[in-house]
């Protein structure tokens, strides 16, 4: 969601941290601003929302300084405009802060602060903070134990940025369920809230976690606990390009990511799918293999696309390791009590690796002795870090908000982990090797759907003004109908929802008439003439259908108004390949739609707050 930079160093801050802003656009926002300490004073530039706007208004009222933070907001308390937007100062402007998170108590706070005199600008929750501090140095307070003092009577969550008109020589930075990292420079240090604007700055990064707070200056980084605690904390390195974060040529991130669909599942199966042994290795979890293998059940919980992954898991799971498998919303998880273990083991789902409600999700999970294993794209993310063991999708990054590549990733190493654990249980070698055999093929298969793109660019054309879709599956590419359903409401703003076809009866057959348009993913499996019997419902009602299909399949093109073939493959893969069309063709009716496809109204890349 929200995005925070910070620089202290040698050089003017100002490059960094728009380019830095830059960089963050991907997580959704909706208003943006700066803090430049000039040596003297705390000057700002704030306004609702766009970077270029940002970057007009500081060419019209330039900021100078070595000092700086900057914000990208994406609103939750009070509406995006320049004066919701941050960075937010206290009453005598003494010092600027940046926040990503809810304050769930702020009311209370604000009361009593206002009590003291204190006066407030803003709708927002954040602004609290500000006035939090200031109040503690009225106090006699130096600023760090302002800051300490103040976020130990603060209740929610909070990545936090603080500069001070007497400190020029240093910010704060702190972290409480929303990430925050530190980059280490030569001479100079960033902040940032995910590792992307460091890119080309730096490679050495550092992690903080939950409750701790860190004092950056040009030349050292002191950690500490909330309780004041002094933390030795470890410096990483991320191995992030420019390249992996650019465009190369094409109109959008979203169009790039799938285009490099075939290179992301190489990545994702490089050196783990054993093709002579017929099974996979995870070097992730090795050591906790028999947790999975004995478990008396497992629970996949996600958010979203990952939910339509999950999905996906349980099926293999159950059909080809015959544990029994659960499916839950991360954000619902916690709020209903689950009944956990240590008999059952956890795996959640995340592209990046902070979504909030997977993260609580997990510490409920771990609170109640069950074992945690963790599916995500991003190194040295918070779920990375605190699950027991894990794997990562290798996918590179995805700046697109709509997840394209990291869907296709996580299906594909479910793929591993239930061709690993199938072969220990069940599988014979022959029936690994098959297995093992067709997954390494579906990269190849995707570049076959991909060169057809400019079909599903015209009839894309055709449907672009509609209203609402249909998207119908069963099986294995029920989840897909899911998944290809939200891509289109997530950025083209058409209503559409994703059902198993056969409850199409039960329901939605009553919404069909001409101006319906229903895709139905028709693929040759053991549901084919079922799928077959939807279709001809659909069109007794006349409504329009578009067939994702098999190559050959020549009865379909009777049927259907208009028909994507994908190649053939064993079923429990074919979602590897019918979902690209779909994600094309979500695309294409956005384009043409003129939406933002890479950054949708009201939508957020990293989900950081509840």
């Amino acid at each position: 969601m929200c995005g925070i930079v910070g620089y202290i160093g040698k050089n003017a801050s100002i490059p960094f941290l728009l380019n830095g802003l830059k960089r963050l656009e991907y997580r959704g926002y909706d208003s943006v601003g700066l803090a430049v300490h000039d040596g003297s004073k705390i000057q700002i530039n704030k306004t609702a929302g766009r970077i270029a706007a940002l970057q007009d208004l500081t060419n019209r009222h330039p900021l100078s300084g070595c000092l700086g933070i900057g914000h990208t907001r994406w609103a939750t308390h009070g509406e995006p405009n320049s004066i919701n937007a941050h960075p937010h100062t206290g009453n005598k402007n003494m010092l600027a802060i940046v926040h990503n998170g809810i304050i769930e108590n702020f009311d209370l706070l604000k009361k009593e602060l206002s009590a003291k005199g204190h006066t407030f600008k803003s709708d927002t929750d954040s602004e609290i903070l500000a006035h939090l501090f200031e109040e503690n140095m009225n106090n006699g307070f130096d600023l760090v134990e302002a800051v300490r003092q103040g976020l130990n009577l603060v209740k929610g969550t909070y990545g936090l940025a603080v500069i001070c008109d007497h400190h020029p020589d240093m910010f704060i930075a702190a972290r409480l369920g929303s990430p925050m990292v530190i980059g280490h420079g030569n001479g100079e240090n960033y902040i940032a809230s995910d590792a992307a604007p460091f890119i080309g700055y730096t490679k050495d990064v550092t992690y903080l976690d939950d409750g701790e707070i860190a004092v950056v200056k040009n030349d050292s980084v002191t950690v500490k606990t909330i309780d004041d605690q002094v933390v030795n904390k470890s410096i990483h390195i991320i191995d992030t390009d420019l390249k992996q974060i650019e465009k190369e040529g094409y109109s959008h991130y979203m169009l790039k990511e799938i285009m490099e669909q075939p290179q992301t599942l190489r990545n994702t199966t490089r050196g783990r799918l054993l093709l002579e042994e017929g099974t996979a290795k995870l070097g992730g979890l090795e050591n906790d293999i028999e947790s999975l293998l004995y478990s008396r059940r497992i629970i996949i919980t996600a958010c979203g696309t990952s939910w339509h992954a999950a999905l996906l898991g349980e099926y293999m799971l159950e059909e080809l390791v015959g544990i029994p498998v659960e499916v839950e919303y991360a954000s619902e998880f916690r709020y209903r009590n689950p009944i956990l273990g240590d008999d059952t083991t956890v795996i959640a789902i995340s592209q990046s690796g902070e979504t909030a409600d997977t993260l609580a999700a997990i510490r409920e999970a771990r609170r109640k002795r069950s074992k945690v294993f963790g599916i995500c794209n991003v190194v040295g993310s918070s779920i990375a870090r605190e699950t027991d063991a894990g794997v990562y999708l290798h996918a590179g990054p995805e700046i697109g908000v709509a997840s394209t590549k990291a869907f296709t990733s996580q299906v594909t190493v479910l793929t591993l982990i239930t061709l690993l654990l199938g072969r220990i249980r069940s599988i014979s070698t022959a029936q690994g090797r098959d297995l093992a055999q067709n997954l390494q093929a579906i990269p190849q298969h995707v570049e076959t759907v991909l060169k057809n793109r400019k079909q599903i660019e015209q009839i894309a054309k055709e449907f672009q003004n509609v209203k609402n879709f249909l998207y119908l599956g069963r099986g294995y590419n029920f989840p897909v109908a899911l998944e290809g359903a939200l891509k289109l409401k997530e950025i083209s703003y058409i209503h559409a929802e994703g059902y198993p076809a056969a409850e199409m009866k039960h329901g939605p057959i009553a919404l069909i008439d001409e101006n319906m348009p229903v895709v139905v993913i028709a693929i040759k499996d053991n549901t084919y003439d079922k799928i077959i019997s939807n279709i001809e419902e659909v069109k007794a009602r006349k409504g329009r259908v578009i067939a994702i299909a098999n190559e050959g399949d020549t009865e379909i093109a009777n049927k259907a108004d208009k028909v994507i073939y994908v190649p053939h493959s064993r079923e429990m893969f074919s979602p590897l390949l019918t979902i690209i069309p779909l994600q094309l063709l979500a695309y294409y009716i956005a384009i043409n739609r003129n939406c933002d496809v890479d950054q949708p109204r009201n939508l957020a890349k990293s989900v950081t707050v509840e």
